[in-house]
């Protein structure tokens, strides 16, 4: 790793920083663009994406293009489940749909571990997919980052 690589705000973490370091992945998996995302990941990260296991950036990378060429307008939403050290935990859900429009809501719960330069080292990610309706969607905002007026999981009741 460059000694120049880091990702504020590194642990300990506290609520506030815990806070901002969600929402900081929430940004940028709304992004969906691979690359970006990967960069808040160490160089040799270890992901379990419900049954894919990834190790590294390049791995990752072709993980997220493999998931967002399948998962179409996908939006998300995370939230702090509980923090310490270097360690956070979150809950999230993510509406998209299929290249037949099936929509789905997909929830789960992940697992992350930060190293000293804030970067993710340990990604534990556990997902299961809901069918809905194109009606019954509750992330309707244009594509990328959620407004900061939408609604939270717990204020939506999911």
């Amino acid at each position: 790793m460059q000694s120049n690589e880091s990702r504020p705000p590194l642990p300990p973490f506290t609520l506030e920083t815990a806070l901002q370091k969600v929402r900081m992945a929430e940004d940028g998996w709304n992004s969906r663009d691979p690359e970006r995302v990967s960069l808040a990941y160490s160089t040799r990260s270890r992901w379990r994406n419900r049954a894919e296991f990834a190790v590294g950036r390049s791995q990752i990378i072709a993980l997220l293009q493999r998931k967002w060429t399948r998962e179409l307008d996908y939006r998300l939403i995370k939230e702090l489940w509980a923090f310490g050290g270097n360690r956070i935990a979150v809950r999230f859900a993510y509406e998209w749909h299929d290249d037949a429009g099936n929509w789905f809501r997909s929830y789960g719960n992940e697992n992350w571990e930060f190293d000293e330069h804030g970067l993710m080292a340990v990604r534990h990610a556990s997902i299961n997919d809901l069918p809905i309706r194109e009606g019954d969607r509750k992330f309707l905002w244009p594509l990328g980052r959620r407004p900061d007026n939408h609604l939270s999981l717990s204020d939506l009741g999911l």
